[in-house]
Formats: C-alpha cells, structure tokens, sequence
C-alpha cells in the first residue's frame, strides 16, 4: 500500500521529526505505486506553481514554501519557517531507493534549518 501524504509545519519532510504525523493535512491510499504516482505529480505540479520555493528529493519527498509564511517559535526565540511538504510512502516509510525516481531530486531555494532551535539537526 502506498500513501501520497501531505503536511504543513517547520520541518522538511525528508527529516521525520518525532511526531511529524501530527503535521498531516491529508492521505490518499493507493494499491500501486503507478496510481500513487500519478497522484503525486498532480499535486506536485499544483504545488510548485502555487509556491514561489521548492526543494524536492528523488525519494519522493518535497516540501514547497514562501517566506513571507513563517511563525514565531518561544522556544527558538525565532521565526520559524512553514513548509507545505508532499511525501509519497510505502507503507508508511520512505519508498525503497530502488523506486526512486531522479527527474524529482530538483530545486529552486534550499530550505535553511533555524538557527536557534532546540530541535536543530
């Protein structure tokens, strides 16, 4: 079973930070990666037309954003910056490297870590 997952929050999804499920906005389940695909170019492409940055992996994952979209952190004692991020899974893991596909390892902005977060990598 494969998921095309979509998420709002701080993080890129490529980092799955303990408790990046609660980012979730939506899922659709597909039976096939070709159908999971499909839908994922879909959204890929209505994403990257809607968001001035993108950043995405051949994994898979994406995450879209603008910087006029950012949310202040107590805890960072900075603006955080929001991602709207797109992941498609296989069985809720990151898809194997063998159904990998290069033509979506592309970008426009690299997305930058805060600098003052507890939670930095």
């Amino acid at each position: 079973m494969y998921q095309v997952v979509k998420m709002f929050g701080d993080w890129e999804p490529w980092w799955f930070i303990e408790g990046w499920e609660e980012d979730i906005t939506e899922i659709a389940e597909y039976d096939t990666l070709s159908e999971a695909l499909l839908y994922f170019q879909e959204e890929w492409d209505r994403e990257q037309e809607k968001w001035p940055y993108f950043q995405s992996k051949s994994s898979l994952l994406a995450t879209f954003w603008s910087i006029k979209e950012k949310r202040w952190c107590e805890e960072c004692d900075e603006y955080l910056q929001q991602y709207h991020s797109l992941m498609l899974l296989k069985e809720w893991q990151e898809i194997p490297k063998e159904e990998s596909i290069e033509r979506f390892e592309v970008f426009n902005k690299i997305a930058e870590l805060p600098s003052a977060c507890s939670l930095n990598l």
